[in-house]
């Protein structure tokens, strides 16, 4: 019979091994959570920004009470000037998708940026372009 001497090395680097992947995935895919976070809040408020760019005369009394009217360039407008005025050097590759009124009533906002993993690996992508969508409804009470 033969002893087992030595034969738990190779199995402690192996779990070793495996355990530092995963905790690089880990780490990974959190941050890419975090960057599609950010990313969103900063899509949320130009969106807020972009419900609110109307004027006085563009609110009409309907049934359910008075209504604001959005136009598309009016919500470009205010989203780009919104998204110049606030910090977004952290976002790589920013770049303002659409910013639109669909139905005259909200204002859709669609973003994309650039994110890296912050460790490279060889199961983890060099970088991903990451896309979000925001909607936010004007309301005039």
């Amino acid at each position: 019979m033969r002893g087992d001497e030595g034969s738990t090395l190779p199995l402690t680097i192996f779990y070793g091994f495996l355990a530092i992947v995963l905790a690089l995935l880990v780490v990974a895919a959190t941050s890419l959570y975090l960057e599609r976070k950010r990313l969103f809040t900063l899509a949320d408020g130009a969106a807020l920004v972009g419900s609110e760019a109307f004027a006085i005369d563009d609110v009409h009394e309907t049934a359910a009470g008075y209504r604001p009217t959005l136009e598309s360039p009016d919500v470009s407008a205010a989203v780009s000037a919104y998204l110049s005025t606030t910090p977004t050097a952290d976002f790589t590759g920013l770049h303002l998708e659409r910013a639109e009124s669909e139905d005259g009533r909200s204002a859709t906002v669609q973003l994309s940026a650039y994110w890296k993993p912050p460790v490279l690996t060889l199961l983890v992508p060099e970088g991903l372009r990451i896309e979000v969508t925001a909607v936010a409804r004007s309301v005039f009470s």
